[in-house]
C-alpha cells in the first residue's frame, strides 16, 4: 500500500510563496502519474495540478495555472508543488495523491488520503 507524506504548508502572506513536498512508499512511485489536490473549509476536495510519471506533461486547474508548478523527482519518491503568488483563495489542506488524468485534469486514484499539509493565505 502506497503511503504518503505531506509537508511544507504555513502562513503565508499574499503574493508569497510556498514550496509543498509529497513523499511516497510503499508502491512504485516511479511509474506513476501524481497529483495535488486542496480542500478549503466547507468546500469539496479539487483538483490542483497532476504530473506524468515521466514528468513530461503537467496539467493544472485553471484557478492555480501560471502561478503554481509541480515537479517530481523519482529517484526521491517525491513529488512537489511551488506555490507563488499566493492569495487568501488559495487558503486550504493540501493532499497529494496517484492519479488519472481525464481530459487535462486530475483524477484521483487512491481511496485513501494522507493527512494533508495546511496552507493559509493571509490577506
Amino acid at each position: 500500500q502506497v503511503q504518503l507524506v505531506e509537508t511544507g504548508g504555513g502562513l503565508v502572506q499574499a503574493g508569497g510563496s510556498l514550496r509543498l513536498s509529497c513523499a511516497a512508499s510503499g508502491g512504485t512511485f516511479s511509474s506513476y502519474t501524481m497529483g495535488w489536490f486542496r480542500q478549503a473549509p466547507g468546500k469539496e476536495r479539487e483538483f490542483v495540478a497532476v504530473i506524468t510519471w515521466r514528468g513530461t506533461s503537467a496539467y493544472y486547474a485553471d484557478s492555480v495555472k501560471g502561478r503554481f508548478t509541480i515537479s517530481r523527482d523519482n529517484a526521491k519518491n517525491t513529488v512537489y508543488l511551488q506555490m507563488n503568488s499566493l492569495k487568501p483563495e488559495d487558503t486550504a489542506v493540501y493532499y497529494c495523491n496517484r492519479a488519472s488524468i481525464v481530459g487535462e485534469k486530475g483524477v484521483p486514484a487512491l481511496a485513501y488520503w494522507g493527512q494533508g499539509t495546511q496552507v493559509t493565505v493571509s490577506s
